[in-house]
């Protein structure tokens, strides 16, 4: 099978997760977009009119462009959650400055002869605005309006790490699964929906310029209508769930098939019902979105509570005595709960290829120093940047200080790895591509990496109003192994197996769920 029937066999696979994911770019690129032009349009049409304050004002928008996107949304969370609203407010800034600036030079450059003269012929101010000067602006206007839209597209893909959803999804699967052809079924449909509003824009623009603006107020119309009918759908069938738990994961296959576990277990024993939302992001969105409450609960690891968010060392390598720490820490300073720990540890090594360690016969970290300086490191932003348990603490324990260090996304270090580009990086002990790639461990001869069992961590209030999750979800305490949890991670990355899938096939074997036939 070539590259292009993969990419399509995907596509035919994957069709409902695409169809999914392309809507709520539509609806999220809409939106952005209406609120954008009814907020920039008016008000440029107030500064034309009035000539003074315009700069500022128009300045003060190119600002807002400048802001990087990705610190724009992270910078919203604590204000406004996660999901469509921040994604939905920072798409809106970045289309503001194209539509007011053209929306103000657009009707500033009307020939003044031509409102004179329709001030002659005896019209009011709205009756010039709307036959005259918007007419004659409409080029102008909609030139903006069309450039504001193309951002809009583009940059909502990032909404994804935020949990809004779109076809950033699919983009981010494909980052993390080092999957080109996720990528590409996030990306071309997302090219493709640009290209397609521009030619309605364009074509809207020839029929409203110099003539009317009603095809203007159509498309709007119909826009809204679009925007606003699956909301008025699920009012009119009475909306959502009354009883309905949010968990979400971290980005990652490992997260993904967890949080269906507690989905599945927690709606075959009890009424309620569970809401997923996996690839929310990394810990500080997941942990700041459980604290806010936008989110009920996350699945965890000890070491990442005790380390990143409790801020302390850990009191011992004992995983019991790691738990006790980060479960009496979280609750005491967040109110948060952890539920029973599985058996395996995801935890972070630094790793190379089987080749690299056979020929050099390394086989711990400390075995790495004296290569240091010919060694090149891919470590993730987080690794990197992680005083207690990441890059700091090998430099500051080991005294092993690379030459070359590159940060990168967590999708493409193992590629660099095997392809050679780098010859260093961190992992975790149970992703897919140490099974894929074969790649070797060192071993932590020093013990910096704390211990990382997995948990269910919830607000003290969600276990309070939902009491039976939790003896629900302790049912997984001291389950699934190493093997067992990297051998299901390979079937999600590599052999693109359903995440809910894999996730029942382990709780039937286990007993935990009935199967089918029973």
């Amino acid at each position: 099978m070539n590259q292009i029937q993969m990419f399509f066999q995907l596509a035919s696979d994957r069709s409902d997760l695409l169809l999914d994911a392309f809507w709520q770019h539509i609806e999220m690129s809409l939106i952005s977009l209406l609120i954008a032009v009814f907020i920039a349009v008016p008000l440029g049409i107030f500064l034309a009119v009035k000539r003074t304050g315009a700069e500022p004002v128009i300045g003060s928008t190119a600002v807002l462009q400048t802001i990087p996107s990705l610190a724009l949304l992270g910078f919203l969370i604590p204000f406004v959650g996660i999901g469509t609203t921040p994604a939905i407010i920072a798409l809106t800034a970045y289309a503001l400055m194209p539509i007011l600036r053209n929306t103000f030079t657009g009707v500033k450059g009307v020939d003044p002869a031509l409102t004179e003269a329709a001030r002659g012929m005896g019209m009011s101010y709205p009756q010039m605005l709307f036959k005259v000067q918007l007419p004659l602006a409409m080029p102008t206007i909609m030139a903006g309006i069309r450039t504001g839209m193309v951002l809009i597209v583009g940059t909502a893909t990032l909404a994804a790490l935020v949990g809004a959803g779109g076809l950033g999804d699919l983009i981010m699967t494909g980052l993390n699964r080092s999957n080109n052809y996720y990528i590409l079924l996030g990306a071309i449909p997302a090219a493709l929906l640009a290209v397609f509003l521009d030619i309605i824009l364009r074509q809207t623009e020839k029929r409203s310029s110099g003539a009317s603006i009603r095809p203007i107020f159509v498309i709007v119309a119909l826009a809204l209508l679009l925007v606003t009918a699956p909301y008025g759908y699920r009012l009119a069938v009475g909306g959502g769930e009354d009883d309905e738990i949010v968990i979400a994961g971290k980005l990652g296959a490992e997260p993904e098939i967890v949080i269906n576990m507690y989905k599945l277990l927690i709606e075959a024993e009890t009424d309620y019902s569970v809401e997923l939302e996996p690839g929310l992001g990394t810990t500080d969105i997941v942990f700041e979105a459980t604290r806010s409450g936008d989110i009920d609960g996350y699945f965890e690891f000890t070491g990442t509570a005790i380390t990143t968010l409790l801020e302390e060392d850990p009191v011992s390598n004992n995983e019991q005595e790691a738990y006790e720490q980060a479960r009496d820490g979280m609750l005491e300073q967040y109110g948060l709960v952890f539920l029973e720990p599985m058996d395996y540890q995801n935890t972070y090594a630094l790793a190379v290829t089987e080749e690299f360690a056979e020929s050099e016969g390394v086989e711990t970290i400390s075995d790495l120093i004296p290569y240091e300086e010919d060694l090149t490191a891919a470590f993730t932003f987080e690794f990197y940047d992680r005083e207690a348990d990441g890059y700091p603490a090998i430099q500051n324990v080991y005294g092993l200080d690379f030459e070359d260090v590159q940060t990168m996304d967590p999708g493409l270090r193992s590629g660099a790895l095997v392809s050679g580009d780098v010859q260093v990086i961190d992992a975790y002990s149970t992703d897919s591509y140490m099974i894929e790639y074969n790649l070797v461990t060192m071993e932590d001869d020093e013990n910096v990496f704390p211990p990382f069992n997995g948990a269910p961590l919830f607000r003290e209030d969600v276990l309070i109003n939902y009491p039976e999750i939790e003896d629900v979800l302790n049912v997984l305490g001291g389950r699934i192994t190493e093997d067992e949890m990297m051998q299901m991670n390979y079937e999600v990355d590599v052999n693109d197996a359903d995440a809910s899938d894999v996730a029942r096939n382990y709780l039937v074997e286990e007993g935990l769920l009935p199967g089918e036939s029973e």
